[in-house]
């Protein structure tokens, strides 16, 4: 999306330039190479702008393509938004609601969207950013209950959204945050789909995908590594990564246990 975006900026520039053909020629090159690195800034600033990870709803997607039920209580309390007093913990706590939304909508389970909504209003009013999780969301929501593809798509721009608003707001830091919260609960509900997640058939696939998600992430945080918040959190994350790098193109049984173990750690510390 980004790249053709970009390019079709690129065949507008390059036609209009084109119909200047009469001027000397070194000028129009001038001008070429001028309308290629604004096409580059352009796409660099798109590239910014996209929330960098598959969203919490299409992992969550790919749960409910493995038949698993839903389980009621796994999600962060919405109890909890009182605990979360610093921006810090705010950006973090709603990407895990932001999990715990889709997992909730994903599932049909309309009561529990309604009272993560909530949850996420009061963290994002807190963040300046009520105009995202507003009621029109809920009643796009609402609409599409039995549309999971069209779902994933209403959720997803909400999380390009948040992003957007906070990188565009000088404040990447936060936005990252609400990424990497985004991961851990969708990490944690992948991994707690039952008493014995290892059990389940397609379950090692997801935790696979989430290996490549959890690289990228650590990747795109490198740039902020003296942002205090942003260096704090990828410490808390040291033994994903420590598990991570164990492991191949496969999982066994103790690898998904120990995925789990370490899912477990990190979020018992983020959502207090």
């Amino acid at each position: 999306m980004k790249k053709s975006i970009a390019g079709i900026i690129l065949i507008v520039l390059i036609c209009f330039t084109g119909l200047t053909s009469c001027k000397d020629r070194a000028v129009v090159k001038q001008q070429k190479k001028a309308e290629i690195e604004q096409v580059k800034t352009i796409e660099n600033q798109i590239e910014a702008n996209v929330y960098p990870l598959p969203t919490s709803a299409k992992v969550i997607k790919m749960l409910t393509e493995l038949e698993v039920g839903y389980i009621i209580g796994i999600s962060n309390s919405v109890e909890n938004t009182k605990k979360y007093f610093s921006s810090t913990t705010r950006a973090i706590n709603l990407g895990v609601y932001g999990a715990d939304l889709s997992y909730a909508t994903l599932y049909n389970m309309q009561q529990e969207v309604i009272n993560y909504m909530g949850a996420i209003r009061s963290l994002s009013n807190e963040l300046n950013m009520s105009k995202i999780y507003n009621e029109e969301l809920y009643e796009k929501i609402k609409k599409n209950f039995d549309n999971r593809d069209e779902l994933v798509k209403i959720l997803t721009a909400a999380f390009n959204d948040t992003y957007n608003y906070l990188s565009e707001n000088e404040q990447q830091p936060l936005a990252l945050l609400v990424v990497g919260g985004a991961w851990v609960e969708g990490m944690y509900l992948t991994t707690h789909v039952s008493e014995a997640a290892y059990q389940v058939a397609g379950i090692s696939g997801v935790l696979l995908e989430q290996k490549k998600s959890f690289e990228l992430f650590l990747e795109i945080t490198k740039p902020y590594s003296n942002d205090p918040s942003v260096s704090d959190f990828i410490k808390l994350l040291g033994p994903v990564k420590k598990v991570y790098e164990g492991i191949g193109t496969s999982l066994t049984e103790q690898n998904i246990i120990d995925i789990t173990k370490v899912i477990d750690g990190v979020r018992s510390q983020i959502v207090q």
